[in-house]
């Protein structure tokens, strides 16, 4: 049904990202905080605000009868759950429904199908949709017959949690433990399954759109091969190197799968593609993604605003000989996190942050300068887009943009990002799962540390010594500029025009 006024059930940058989608389309907007949050950016988007509890999130963006009650409290319609905390909750998307909110996003028996693992291969399975060779089952002798290496995973969610990979045997039982450990903590069901390890495989996803009609149309593929313990770090769109016959058989299948559960709204079927071309169903993410922004900039759709307008009722209005793809987007996450230090989180006050700017970059940032980075919540600073023509283009722009990113206050992995797209294989398009943890597990920062380049780029603006970010004179033509100068050039020690620290 249509509604006037959403609350987002969420906070940081995917609540800044859906607020102001919303009042693109007119609607009035809620935005909830805990007590940690309160004054966060997001709450300053929206046209209301209302405190769910305290910092704890099992107390605040975890609590669906304090989200019920702060929606009924704003006079909210609808509420939007964003990506993580309830989003794939079925219980939360039936307690929206049931309290005659309207929910954007799948309906609840959808979210419960893709939500329990082992259900989910059943359906993709009965849909025609391959899947890894895989078993479940109580006693070892289950899980032996997979073969190994394998891969145990937890029936009840995803996000790596209660994942173990298993080389041998003598490691099955403690891995089992641990998984079912992990996987009841996590989700509260301790079941798990074992899928075969595909050595060399890629991380391939492909984004859908499905409305109440029955429209359904898949908006291609992003490449999130590059991961750290199961957690996507780089995404891509398009997947750099599927053969057609690849890319066209992965959108039939991510189709199929859709129609089997009767999808509606945004959502993502994720594939393992072996180097050989084949490929295996993964799992079905049931909300936005953190990585939808690539989808954005190669389409230019607004999937948020198309998961309004579904929910609202609306159909998709076209087809899919209508969408194009154009050009190459990559995107990073900007942590504050310690990648020299086993990526420990680095909670702590923001004395600087500014993002970088210029053409075919984009920035989705749920923090400011001078604000607090809370011990609370996961440890995202910003996600960075960067857009071109061509693959080489974007990464040109990625380098310089990562060059020019300035965090001050708190570790991050800025720099460790600046690794990885100079990376040989990432420049190549050949990456696969196994590639972080094989070249990368044991990063440690340059000699001189960054924060020192940042300090003196800060410095030098505020005495006025007319730093820029390269020469971008000739870029107002629109032109795609991949000159390695904006890489190599932007370290402010190079660019102080003769002013030196004392």
């Amino acid at each position: 049904m249509p509604f006037r006024r959403l609350m987002v059930a969420n906070r940081g940058e995917i609540a800044l990202r859906i607020l102001r989608s919303a009042r693109e389309l007119g609607l009035e907007t809620v935005a909830v905080y805990s007590e940690a949050d309160r004054g966060a950016v997001h709450t300053r988007e929206a046209d209301r605000t209302v405190c769910i509890g305290p910092a704890e999130a099992a107390s605040s963006y975890l609590n669906i009868p304090a989200l019920i009650a702060a929606a009924q409290v704003a006079e909210a319609d609808a509420i939007h759950p964003g990506y993580g905390f309830l989003s794939e909750n079925a219980a939360f998307a039936a307690a929206v429904i049931d309290a005659g909110l309207t929910w954007v996003g799948p309906l609840p028996d959808a979210i419960a199908a893709m939500g329990d693992k082992l259900q989910a291969r059943r359906i993709a399975q009965e849909a025609g949709v391959p899947t890894v060779p895989g078993k479940e089952g109580l006693e070892m002798q289950d899980f032996l017959e997979v073969g190994f290496p394998m891969i145990l995973k937890a029936a009840g969610g995803g996000g790596g949690k209660g994942m173990r990979r298993v080389n041998e045997p003598a490691e099955l039982a403690d891995a089992l433990e641990a998984a079912r450990s992990e996987a009841q903590r996590a989700f509260g069901n301790p079941t798990v399954y074992a899928e075969r390890f595909l050595e060399g495989a890629r991380h391939v996803e492909v984004q859908v759109l499905a409305d109440a009609d029955g429209n359904t149309v898949h908006l291609f593929e992003r490449d999130c091969s590059l991961q750290r313990r199961h957690q996507k770090v780089v995404e891509e769109a398009p997947a750099p190197g599927l053969s057609e016959a690849c890319r066209e058989g992965l959108y039939a299948a991510a189709l199929k799968l859709c129609r089997a559960v009767e999808y509606r709204s945004a959502g993502t079927v994720e594939f393992l593609v072996s180097p050989d071309g084949s490929f295996y169903f993964l799992e079905m993410n049931t909300r936005i993604q953190v990585e939808h922004t690539v989808t954005e900039q190669i389409t230019g759709l607004d999937l948020v605003r198309e998961q309004l307008r579904i929910a609202m009722g609306e159909s998709l209005g076209y087809g899919q000989a209508e969408i194009r793809a154009q050009g190459h987007a990559i995107q990073v996450r900007i942590y504050a996190e310690d990648p020299g230090n086993g990526f420990l989180p680095s909670p702590g006050k923001l004395m600087a942050f500014q993002p970088p700017e210029g053409p075919g970059i984009r920035v989705d940032a749920g923090v400011e300068a001078g604000g607090e980075v809370s011990v609370w919540y996961d440890p995202l600073l910003a996600k960075l887009i960067c857009f071109g023509s061509s693959r080489e283009v974007a990464r040109a722009r990625m380098r310089r943009a990562l060059a020019d990113f300035v965090v001050i206050g708190v570790e991050n992995n800025v720099e460790y990002l600046r690794d990885l797209i100079e990376d040989s294989d990432f420049v190549g398009g050949t990456m696969h799962t196994g590639l972080l943890s094989a070249r990368y597990g044991a990063w440690k920062r340059p000699a001189v540390d960054s924060t020192l380049y940042a300090a003196a780029f800060l410095i030098a603006q505020r005495l006025g010594a007319g730093l820029g970010r390269g020469d971008t004179s000739d870029t107002s033509a629109g032109r795609d500029d991949t000159s390695p100068s904006l890489y190599q050039d932007s370290s402010p020690w190079k660019r102080l025009n003769g002013w030196r620290m004392q």
